[in-house]
């Protein structure tokens, strides 16, 4: 994926809507307040961008493509990764996305709860992380390290039970009032170990 090249003085505007976007929403996002957060003249903002609407789009999708890429680094594995490897370097990768990659999410989610027409940075983040990972379990499937199942099934399974959970729960800046550690231990041990009480 290509980032676009912005100006210094059209990044600062771009990082300037993501925190209104952040702390006020899209309704109260006003050019007059990003200009000021900007610290740049509001005609700039027009000249720029022609409009509110065309510099929110161009925001989120600046950001959505930078978690994209971090997205995609956390979810790349090496052929020989056992599952278990990938799956607990995945999900440490996500407990350690930093507060702002974090944002991205919430005004994602925040958009779609305004508008549930659209949904195309939230499901474009959940389409990355669910490719990789039904590509990781393709592979095994292939070299017969797990039995023939549906990878996509297994993709979501594993997006559920390891990571959506915690993305959810940094989103909303919830403390994780449990061990991470022992959490994905205990998550995988039930995926691999099953349900059923030991003979």
């Amino acid at each position: 994926m290509i980032m676009k090249e912005f100006s210094s003085t059209d990044m600062k505007i771009i990082m300037a809507t993501f925190e209104i976007l952040q702390e006020e929403g899209f309704a109260k996002a006003t050019t007059k307040k990003i200009a000021a957060k900007a610290g740049v003249n509001e005609v700039t903002i027009f000249r720029n961008f022609n409009n509110k609407n065309n510099l929110v789009e161009i925001t989120k999708d600046y950001y959505r493509q930078v978690l994209i890429v971090k997205l995609k680094e956390i979810f790349d594995f090496y052929e020989d990764e056992t599952i278990e490897e990938y799956l607990k370097i995945s999900f440490f990768g996500i407990l350690n996305l930093t507060d702002e990659d974090f944002s991205i999410l919430r005004v994602a989610m925040e958009e779609v709860r305004a508008d549930p027409g659209k949904k195309i940075l939230i499901s474009d983040v959940t389409d990355v992380v669910l490719n990789k990972l039904e590509e990781f379990f393709q592979l095994k499937i292939d070299k017969d390290i797990i039995r023939k199942v549906n990878p996509k099934s297994l993709a979501i399974m594993c997006f559920g039970m390891l990571f959506q959970s915690v993305m959810l729960w940094k989103v909303y800046n919830h403390d994780l009032d449990f061990e991470s550690n022992y959490y994905a231990d205990d998550l995988l041990n039930i995926m691999f170990e099953g349900l059923n009480p030991n003979d």
